[in-house]
């Protein structure tokens, strides 16, 4: 059962243990220090409760629906009841269908490659780079990046609004892709409402969740979207697993993702030599091959682990968290967090920012170096975004940077720092001391390029 934010002190919560709590790494300036993992937006460390399950399951490991022996059948079970178990967390409608992959980016793919002939898909340009790019073989339609959330309605509204006018472009389907929670700035976006617009245009739409669901619950019936993406990595699940779930029809007409073992149901040869082919009309149609039972077990077990702890408690302690950072960063002049709808804007533990006067990458490993810390530094796999937030005329080049990079780009790049279920509050004092001491003293060590990355010179 749920706990209400009311009933919480959230900076008093235990956080849902994770592995590499205990693990220790050195420093430049000697010692040891236990390790702050501050880049879930990344990866996520994976729940001590996924890995206890896995474990216990290894050893009855075996094939999945192609085995009549006992660790066969009940490999299958864990696998399908698995597909259940996720359908549940996201609150999937009865006839949708959930079909594992690898990855979101792997997800979206799989999408892009079911959809109808003359498609039109509608993206903003803020999206990562998992659910901006697998479009290309579609007619795409890229949208300005918001200001607001109020914006974002209105900029799908009006481009919608101008397809049904247009009696070339009218006819057909239409999709529209959009993230849930930012990967940069970690901000939400207004799901629901996108989602009524395209509906209202006859448009469907996919919610890319990546950095939402570990965040927050995600209800497919609720949002009202047609499909949902997420990854098993970011959501305190490894195994290189991830999920489309969603209206089942697109799915069904079109080739299976990948022919093989699985995806068939029948295959006959044929008098001149050829073969015929009958596919699954399941989720089994996208999902040929050995599939990765102890990844998609992983995902159900983490999505257990998240339910148990209760949303209510998990976002409490998370909105503590990120106040902390924001202030602390906010005490450093020298420090600008990147918003696009502003500081009020309702976000998930993804902070980005630039330091007057560091280069991003020289900062990150400062932070990695001389106290410990992982972060992100970079563009973070959406470009457009990061380049709008930052502003076309890169800064000063500093010291370090990507040799290979365009001129003008090695200082056009930020920090991310991204934190959940697991991070205590000395991984975030922390971070914040570092960077007011940086900011105020200066990097302790000397630092390099070496293989476009800053790093440690040594001797």
């Amino acid at each position: 059962m749920s706990v209400s934010t009311a009933a919480v002190a959230p900076s008093l919560c235990a956080p849902l243990p994770v592995l590499g709590g205990d693990v220790t790494v050195p420093l430049v300036t000697g010692g040891e220090v236990a390790y702050a993992a501050l880049d879930y937006a990344a990866s996520a460390p994976a729940l001590q409760r996924v890995w206890d399950d896995v474990a216990a399951y290894a050893p009855y490991y075996g094939s999945v629906h192609r085995g009549a022996g006992y660790l066969s059948q009940l490999s299958t079970d864990l696998f399908e009841n698995a597909r259940r178990t996720i359908a549940e967390f996201l609150d999937c409608r009865a006839d949708d269908q959930l079909v594992f992959t690898r990855s979101t980016t792997d997800s979206l793919n799989l999408l892009a490659a079911a959809l109808p002939a003359g498609c039109q898909v509608f993206v903003f340009e803020t999206e990562h780079h998992a659910s901006l790019l697998p479009w290309q073989d579609a007619r795409v339609t890229y949208l300005d990046a918001p200001r607001t959330p109020g914006q974002a309605v209105e900029t799908l509204e009006r481009a919608l609004a101008a397809r049904t006018a247009s009696v070339q472009q009218g006819h057909g389907p239409a999709l529209v892709c959009v993230t849930g929670a930012s990967n940069v700035t970690g901000e939400l976006w207004p799901v629901r409402e996108l989602a009524a617009v395209a509906h209202a245009h006859g448009a469907r739409i996919v919610l890319d969740a990546a950095q939402l669901a570990p965040h927050h619950p995600v209800s497919v019936r609720d949002l009202d979207v047609d499909w949902v993406a997420f990854s098993g990595h970011k959501l305190y699940a490894p195994f290189g697993s991830g999920v489309l779930a969603g209206r089942a029809d697109w799915l069904r007409a079109a080739d299976p993702y990948l022919a093989g073992g699985g995806a068939s149901r029948k295959v006959t040869r044929r008098e001149d030599g050829g073969v015929d082919v009958e596919w699954h009309e399941s989720a089994a149609r996208h999902e040929a091959g050995s599939p990765n039972v102890i990844g998609a077990y992983s995902i159900a077990s983490a999505c257990k682990a998240l339910t148990e702890a209760g949303f209510d408690t998990l976002v409490a302690r998370e909105r503590h968290l990120i106040a902390k950072v924001r202030e602390g960063l906010a005490d450093v002049p020298e420090v600008r967090i990147l918003s696009l709808f502003g500081d009020d804007a309702p976000r998930v533990g993804v902070i980005s920012f630039v330091v007057e006067g560091w280069n991003s990458s020289h900062f990150a490993a400062a932070l990695s170096a001389e106290y410990g810390i992982g972060v992100r530094d970079g563009l973070f796999c959406a470009h457009p975004l990061v380049r709008t937030l930052l502003g076309t005329d890169p800064e000063t080049q500093g010291e370090c940077g990507a040799p290979e990079a365009a001129p003008g780009e090695k200082s056009l790049n930020a920090i991310r720092v991204s934190f959940g279920a697991g991070t205590p509050d000395e991984h975030v004092d922390r971070f914040v001391h570092a960077v007011r001491e940086l900011v105020t003293e200066g990097a302790k060590w000397q630092y390099r390029t070496e293989d476009g990355r800053c790093v440690p010179a040594v001797g």
